[in-house]
């Protein structure tokens, strides 16, 4: 299982196809809120949850479904 403290600023987030998804901010609690100022997430901040991630690996974070799966999944933070 993966430990927030293992999620640092500015990791690139990808899907499982690959694909971006966004760029982690910060962690809060038990999501990880991506930058808003990346074209990937809109130009909004988006929280998606801690269990969405498969791995870290070169410096990314990996999710466990698509890009695609976590845009349509994913929260606005308001």
């Amino acid at each position: 299982m993966i430990q927030a403290a293992e999620i640092k600023e500015h990791m690139e987030v990808v899907g499982s196809d690959g694909e971006h998804v966004g760029r982690v901010d910060h962690v809060v609690g038990t999501e990880i809120e991506l930058a808003k100022f990346d074209m990937g997430a809109g130009l909004k901040h988006h929280m998606i949850p801690i269990t969405w991630v498969d791995r870290i690996e070169d410096d990314k974070v990996r999710l466990n479904l698509t890009k695609d799966a976590a845009k349509s999944s994913w929260r606005e933070k308001h």
